[in-house]
Formats: C-alpha cells, sequence, structure tokens
C-alpha cells in the first residue's frame, strides 16, 4: 500500500485514539481498501471496530439495513443511499464515527447523469447531521482515470473525512 495512504490512516487512527472513537466503515466501490489501509498499521484493533463490504444492492440492504426503495428511487450511488449506509454503519456497530462510499470506478457501468469516476461519501456521528461529500474522479483534462486510480483517489479521500470528523472543531 502506498507511504501516503498509510500516513493517512496512521493519522486517522491517531486523532480517534486521542477522543475514544472506534471507527465503522460502509463500503462499496472501494472493497474494503479503507478498512486494508486502517489495519495495515499495528495496534488499529482498538480504533477499528468493524467494517462492512457491501458491494451488492442487497447487501447494503441486509447488512446496513438500506432501505430497498431508497436504492430503486435514487439508485446506490448517490448522496441519498451514502447517508443511510453511514447511519447503517452507526446503527450495526459500535462505533461512534462512520464513513461510507459508493461510486463507479468503471471502466463499464457509468452514464451521463453518473459517470465513471463519480464517488458519494458519508461521514456519520451520533446527534450530528450526516456530512455528505461528492466527488468526481477524473484527469485534469476530464479523461477518465483507471479504475485502480479511482479507488485509490476515493480511499483517500475517506481517510481526509475520516480525519476531519475525528476532529471536534472541524465538523460540528
Amino acid at each position: 500500500m502506498r507511504k501516503d495512504i498509510i500516513a493517512l490512516a496512521r493519522a486517522v487512527l491517531d486523532a480517534c485514539r486521542a477522543r475514544k472513537l472506534k471507527i465503522a466503515l460502509a463500503e462499496s466501490c472501494t472493497g474494503g481498501l479503507i478498512a486494508a489501509a486502517l489495519t495495515e498499521i499495528p495496534g488499529s484493533s482498538d480504533i477499528f471496530e468493524r467494517g462492512f463490504v457491501t458491494y451488492s444492492n442487497v447487501a447494503k440492504q441486509e447488512m446496513l439495513g438500506v432501505p430497498a426503495d431508497l436504492i430503486a428511487a435514487h439508485g446506490a450511488v448517490s448522496p441519498q443511499v451514502a447517508e443511510a449506509m453511514a447511519l447503517g454503519a452507526l446503527d450495526h456497530s459500535r462505533a461512534q464515527i462512520a464513513l461510507s462510499v459508493t461510486g463507479i470506478a468503471g471502466p463499464g457501468g457509468g452514464s451521463a447523469q453518473k459517470p465513471v469516476g463519480l464517488v458519494h461519501f458519508g461521514l456519520a456521528r451520533p446527534e450530528r447531521p450526516t456530512l455528505l461529500v461528492e466527488k468526481r474522479l477524473s484527469e485534469p483534462d476530464g479523461a477518465m482515470l483507471s479504475r485502480e486510480e479511482i479507488r485509490r483517489q476515493a480511499t483517500q479521500t475517506a481517510l481526509r473525512l475520516l480525519l476531519e470528523g475525528a476532529e471536534p472543531q472541524r465538523y460540528a
């Protein structure tokens, strides 16, 4: 795993450890890469509570409680589903902070409305509004990134959001 991602994961664990926060993840397009980055670091088990890799819509429903009608109305790659995934991860864990990611890593599966590289993130903490972030990951000229690069950048973004979410003055 890349050193920059490991350094970011270490910073997330340190920030959460300082605030006694446990983390839960709900990953779709990253397929467990965020969890892998966190668990690459020895001692992460005191902070990383659990991760859900909910790649299919059925998994999102069964493991996180995402309503089927929400997915039908908005699609799996939507802010609504990202929010439901993050809240579901909180509800189905003992964590105090949860992050979700759902997107289109490609190279197929995109459309004009939801192109390859579209990724939605949800960051949830009890008694706070869910922070929703949309990213459209592409080359500076708009060209499509590789599947690997989309997943890497989504992992990096997710770790940055977790770091932000652990800081009380940055996410209120």
